[in-house]
């Protein structure tokens, strides 16, 4: 119903993601069958990103949109070892659901490129035959982080909600910034680096996205950091403002 009616009569296609890329949001219940009848309401083809689905927390399980009746009459499924194993830019992954949208995507791959480096289609069966618990090693260490971050953001006035999955946080910015005008403070004034909410869409504006990709330690001194920042933006000096190396948050 969000969907303008314009919008829907010219869309072919309906993308969706999750756990979700930047808000860390999970699916509702229910919400796969929705999308599902309106695909089928509106001719639309779906295409699934399920990135993020082997990063979980607190005993989460992130469904499959193909585990939803009939979603795969509609759409596809796209999967990728970037994330749970630690694969990002071998660009390993598979798609599956729908015969003809895969066959279409083949046919555009295979005139795109050359295929996959053979090894690297052999480290991807390595690693799902003979490191399937991986992924649940690398939740437990984002879900550490997680949690220090929360914890130390709290502590500096700057809240958000406890994402179930993905390595992101998506902060409010504090009263009186604009997503990019945050951002910059924190980049130019003390060297942490975080993305603005609107480089991922204008619904975005007011939230900047933390990664939790970094070292606990680096963690904790970025937060330091942005402490820091809003000292410095509310008109106090130092002398390190602007001489740290870039602390990735």
């Amino acid at each position: 119903d969000a969907i303008p009616a314009g919008v829907v009569r010219r869309a072919n296609l309906l993308y969706l993601n999750y756990p979700n890329n930047p808000t860390g949001a999970v699916v509702r219940d229910g919400f796969f069958d929705e999308a599902v009848a309106f695909a089928h309401a509106n001719d639309l083809v779906i295409v699934h990103d399920a990135s993020y689905t082997e990063l979980v927390f607190d005993g989460y399980r992130a469904p499959s949109f193909l585990e939803t009746q009939g979603a795969a009459e509609v759409g596809v499924e796209i999967f990728s070892l970037s994330k749970g194993w630690n694969m990002t830019g071998w660009r390993a992954g598979w798609m599956a659901g729908n015969a003809d949208v895969v066959e279409r995507y083949r046919q555009l791959k295979t005139n795109l490129d050359s295929g996959m480096f053979d090894a690297l289609q052999f480290a991807v069966v390595a690693a799902l035959e003979g490191a399937r618990s991986f992924p649940e090693e690398m939740s437990a260490v984002y879900a550490r982080r997680r949690d220090l971050m929360l914890e130390a953001l709290a502590a500096i006035g700057l809240s958000t909600s406890s994402p179930k999955a993905t390595p992101y946080l998506w902060v409010r910015v504090p009263h009186g910034y604009t997503s990019a005008g945050f951002t910059e403070l924190l980049l130019e004034a003390v060297g942490v680096v975080v993305s603005p909410g609107p480089s991922y869409g204008p619904s975005g504006e007011g939230y900047v996205r933390f990664s939790l990709t970094v070292p606990d330690a680096r963690l904790a001194e970025a937060a330091e950091r942005i402490a820091s920042s809003l000292r410095l933006g509310a008109g106090a000096t130092g002398p390190e403002s602007t001489t740290r190396s870039p602390a990735g948050a």
